[in-house]
């Protein structure tokens, strides 16, 4: 198409190649890019016109690239399409008859092309054609990989590997010129490792898409379908361009309709996707008057929460009403103008969606934009329409943007991401002020690796054109990946104690390291974001201790405050020193968390070797029978000790690797190994000066135990290590890390849910009960297992008027009023544990019970002891947790988008001509092509998946210790005293609700964004430069359909509609 009136005109030589083949004819730009056609132009699969097809010049997107355009020079473009062995002989470009691609040479008459197909380190899971594979066999390097413990996949060190996204054609002269030049890399990737072998994963991520890594490794796709796009990754968006304060209008008049409506809603949402939590959005519709789409009244930023709200809020979008390009501009400037709000305050944008307009708005540009042009500009002409664009274009130009079409859904994710671009150019022109390396948030890894952070660095074009003017196109971002579990290990662990951790957060607050840091469910293309406040409880002190990290400051505080349990299950009041400083050259800060306990620790010196073997001889099982069983934590004590999740095949390794090498060995942890031997030998002793001489069933026990930091613990006698499922690692134990933080007895019931709890014999079920001992190292704690059953009649008697179990009936000269065995039936009496936990009653339907939340047993018992001031409660929010998909309800039988026309809309010459009809055309070929596309359920209904949600969860705690209350409450007409007494000796402070869990919802996001918690962006912000070109601002052509051939259309449109024969095939037309 010819460019439109005032923009230049663009130099091109088109040449045809022998028949079959259709030359197409493009132009070209100041930035390679492609320009889509309509499907039906192009091969399915491929994007490469039919040889057959006649009409209007073809223009391909992506995979459907007929184009070759001139590279970052100045040289000529030359457009051609091959297919098959089609043979083209001009300057600098040839066909290649194994797959009919083209090749570009940069300089001189002679093609360069690469010995292999651009594809031959490019490794997708399969082609659904299958056809284009076998191709590209012939042309494809045969790579050995071996396995790598570093990088968890196989890999082959002496190649890169590419990866081009799906939706881009890997033929193209943009792609094939980009291979060629990022080859040069490889050499540079392997050197790095050379110099430094502990580096992952190498990466270039290119602006035009293609992603170069190193090591090779066969490409696995994220998803069933690969829709990997490099620019789309959170490293690639942070390390692109500066932060950004975007506003994004969309056009809802009567004129866009249908399919129109789909595009832009469709747009909306992948525009969302290129946003990170350094940038703040705000979404709004406009016809006659604007308003936001969402509950949001002013920029918010864009985190996965609130991008969710918009994703979901912008689905109810309708066309109605007249447009006014003026109420929408409007509001969006009033947007990015108020001061009064967190935001990024750095770059700023509006960007439009609209069908088309005539009105430039000029006097709103010069209200609020000139002459400094501080915000951005960008418009989108969305749909197949025949409005002129000009004003659209000129809006973009007028305000340093750019103008995008999207005429098809094929042209979404490529324009909703250049602008990324366009952003760039102060960053290139800012040079070396700009090559700073920046941190991103934690992500999972595409390959395998699991949550990784990343460092990148942008990659800028440095070469001038004729006119010695600096080129300002940013060539893309390199970046180096490293894992979480790597720098995990660089940390200490074993001797902070149980409760003792390290932790980091970024700019924003969110946790790069912390052990709450465990989300179950990860969505590939977004980050993993935790705020430090929503890792742990949150409080005044831990505010105070956010920001000054934050700040990039240092200090320490010794506060009290609120922990949940490992289990989830009980909140405990403990008291904790935290100590952080900033890590230098990054954006991230340490912290350190200690109990009072873990200020000093044990290191273990057993250099007496003939004591280091008594002690051994201990962890033998021949020896188990006569001492207790032991269990030793799965830990990496030496290098080659293999690990296993079976504790009796861990032990058998590690009693086989200490017979060939000393606890004194460079390859072991002479510090986990001296620590682990000598609690060996201190819990045997145990065994013999203690245990042996107890008759454990005089006391109704089936089990005592002893667990240490060491990584001991050590079950008697011997057959109860049978039933025991306590983890081996003391570390992991909730019932140890929490008697660490209480002075009383902990008692442990035994947990099972409402489903489980029938089928559970009520003998088996034995609750624990642990008091910690000082015994003079580390920290351990003994512990007893309790026969239910026995512990049942004692209760019994402990809570009537009997002095023993033997005495029968009621003292005559005492009521029996107060005794719950002789009243059981009217007389409520259980025991509850510091959670809430029933652990004994004397209600006979309780028994089957025990162990479960006390609500979910007798829910006006609990709520009485809640309403009595007995508990308080405790809400916190977990953003990890799981939720099933919710199933879509499908109210309307009409078909999805389609637009019916009136009768007034029939007679009218004009409509005919009009956008609803080219669109309501659209859609009859989509209903042709797409069997599904008239359908009304949602095909993602039933495959849908469980997805990462937030769960409110609601604690209640004791009034305190030593208190009583008494109370009532009606149950039935009558009521229900309740009478009872908080024990002076321990902390009650459960981690669940009255229900135990809240229905999983989000918290209100409306109400948590008018409370932001406090944050940085990055220390630089690259927005303006004042040698910035902004003459190449895009344009582009309507397409405007010849009237008789829409009015050929829509009859033949109408007669199918009135027709019971179906049309022909899609293909066939």
């Amino acid at each position: 198409p010819s460019p439109s009136p005032g923009f230049p005109r663009p130099q091109h030589n088109s040449r045809s190649c022998l028949p079959p083949c259709t030359a197409i004819t493009m132009s070209c730009r100041h930035r390679p890019r492609s320009i889509l056609c309509p499907q039906e132009h192009c091969d399915s699969g491929r994007g490469r016109p039919r040889a057959a097809t006649q009409g209007p010049s073809a223009q391909c997107w992506g995979r459907g690239a007929a184009v070759m355009e001139g590279a970052r020079s100045n040289l000529p473009c030359y457009q051609a399409q091959c297919q098959g062995s089609a043979e083209l002989s001009l300057p600098n470009q040839h066909c290649r008859s194994a797959w009919g691609g083209l090749a570009l040479a940069l300089g001189g008459d002679t093609p360069h092309t690469s010995p292999v197909s651009p594809r031959a380190l490019l490794f997708p899971q399969d082609d659904p054609d299958g056809e284009e594979i076998e191709r590209e066999k012939s042309n494809s390097l045969k790579l050995e990989f071996t396995d790598d413990a570093n990088f968890k996949t196989k890999v082959n060190y002496s190649y890169a590997a590419v990866q081009i996204p799906t939706d881009i054609y890997k033929g193209s002269t943009v792609i094939l010129n980009e291979l060629n030049w990022t080859q040069a890399l490889e050499d540079v990737f392997i050197e790095n490792r050379k110099e430094d072998p502990s580096l992952l994963w190498q990466v270039f991520g290119s602006a035009t898409g293609v992603t170069r890594y190193y090591p090779a490794t066969p490409w696995r796709a994220p998803n069933k379908i690969d829709l990997y796009d490099v620019r789309r990754r959170p490293w690639y968006i942070q390390g692109a361009s500066s932060p950004k304060d975007m506003v994004i209008i969309v056009d809802v008049s009567g004129s866009v309709s249908g399919l129109t409506l789909k595009l832009m809603k469709t747009s909306v949402y992948e525009m969302l996707d290129t946003l990170s939590d350094d940038d703040y959005v705000n979404v709004a519709s406009f016809n006659e008057k604007a308003k936001p789409v969402s509950c949001f009244k002013h920029l918010v930023q864009a985190n996965i929460r609130n991008k969710k709200v918009f994703k979901e809020d912008v689905q109810g979008m309708v066309a109605k009403g007249t447009t006014d390009y003026k109420a929408g501009f409007e509001y969006a400037f009033d947007q990015l103008q108020n001061s009064n709000i967190t935001r990024a305050n750095c770059n700023k944008m509006i960007m439009m969606f609209t069908d088309g307009g005539e009105d430039r708005v000029q006097d709103v540009f010069e209200k609020y934009n000139w002459p400094n042009k501080t915000v951005r500009v960008f418009t989108f002409s969305v749909g197949q329409h025949n409005y002129d664009v000009t004003p659209l274009q000129w809006m973009a130009c007028a305000n340093k943007g750019y103008y995008f079409e999207i005429p098809s859904i094929g042209a979404i994710r490529i324009n909703t991401q250049e602008y990324l671009d366009v952003l760039g150019r102060p960053m290139v022109l800012a040079g070396n002020r700009a090559k700073q390396v920046q941190w991103t948030n934690v992500y999972q890894d595409a390959l395998g690796l699991g949550l990784v952070v990343t460092g990148t660095l942008p990659v800028f074009n440095l070469t001038e054109d004729s006119s010695d003017r600096k080129n300002q196109l940013i060539l893309g971002v390199m970046g180096i990946d490293v894992a979480l579990n790597d720098i995990k290990k660089l940390t200490p662990r074993y001797n902070l104690g149980a409760n003792g951790y390290v932790f980091a957060i970024d700019l924003n607050g969110y946790v790069l390291l912390h052990p709450n840091l465990q989300p179950q469910i990860i969505n590939f293309r977004e980050p993993v974001t935790l705020d430090f406040l929503d890792a742990e409880l949150e409080d005044e002190n831990k505010e105070e201790i956010r920001r000054s990290m934050i700040d990039g400051n240092d200090g320490q505080r010794f506060i009290k405050t609120l922990i949940k349990s490992l289990d989830e299950q009980y909140i405990d009041e403990v008291f904790r020193t935290y100590t952080w400083a900033p890590i230098k050259s990054t954006n991230y800060s340490l912290g350190l968390v200690l109990p009072p306990y873990s200020t000093y620790y044990i290191q273990a010196n057993l250099s007496d070797q003939i004591l280091q073997v008594k002690y051994f001889e201990y962890l033998l099982p021949n020896s188990f029978e006569s001492e207790g069983h032991v269990f030793i934590a799965p830990r990496e004590y030496c290098k080659d000790l293999d690990l296993s999740d079976n504790n009796t095949e861990f032990l058998e390794n590690f009693i086989a690797l200490m017979e060939k090498v000393t606890p004194d060995s460079k390859q072991c942890d002479n510090f986990l190994l001296h620590n682990l031997i000598l609690d060996t030998g201190i819990t045997q002793q145990l065994v013999e000066r203690v245990w042996k001489d107890q008759d454990l069933n005089t006391y109704s026990l089936l089990a005592v135990f002893a667990a240490t930091d060491g990584g001991i613990t050590r079950v008697f006698p011997n057959k109860a290590a049978d039933d025991w499922e306590e983890e081996p690692e003391p570390f992991n134990a909730s019932f140890y890390r929490r008697s660490l933080d209480n002075k009383g007895y902990i008692f442990k019931p035994p947990y099972r849910d409402s489903e489980l709890a029938l089928h559970v014999p009520s003998c088996h079920p034995c609750p624990l009960g642990q008091v910690p001992v000082p015994l003079g190292w580390g920290q351990p704690l003994v512990g007893v297992k309790l026969d239910l059953e026995a512990w049942a009649e004692k209760f019994k008697v402990l809570a009537s008027n009997r002095t023993d179990r033997d005495q029968l009936g009621c003292d005559p000269s005492s009521s029996c009023e107060m005794d719950c065995e002789a009243n059981n039936k009217d007389l409520i009496c259980v025991l509850i544990d510091d959670g809430g936990f029933l652990v004994l009653s004397n209600q006979e339907d309780h028994w089957y019970q025990v162990g479960k939340f006390f609500s979910e047993v007798d829910a006006n018992l609990m709520s009485a002891l809640y309403n009595n001031s007995f508990y308080a409660r405790k809400e916190s929010y977990d953003f990890q947790s799981v939720c099933a998909p919710e199933a879509q309800s499908n109210t309307g039988a009409a078909p999805r988008g389609v637009f019916v026309p009136t009768v007034a809309d029939l007679l009218n010459l004009a409509w005919w001509t009009s956008a609803a009809a080219w669109s309501l055309f659209q859609q009859f070929l989509y209903g042709l092509t797409y069997s599904s596309w008239f359908q009304t359920g949602d095909p993602c209904a039933a495959s849908a998946s469980p997805s990462s949600c937030c769960r409110r969860r609601s604690g209640v705690s004791f009034g305190g210790p030593g208190e009583g209350a008494q109370g009532g409450c009606g149950v039935g007409g009558g009521g229900c005293p309740v009478v009872g007494v908080v024990p002076a000796t321990t902390t009650l402070v459960p981690v669940v609700s009255l229900t135990r869990e809240a229905p999983p919802r989000d918290p209100n996001q409306c109400e948590l964004v008018d409370r932001p918690r406090y944050r940085k962006g990055p220390h630089i912000c690259f927005d303006y430069n004042a040698t910035e070109d902004t003459s190449d601002c895009g344009r582009g052509a309507s397409f405007a359909p010849s009237l008789g051939v829409l009015l050929s259309l829509q009859l033949l449109l109408l007669y199918s509609s009135a027709s019971r024969h179906p049309l022909p095939p899609a293909a066939c037309l």
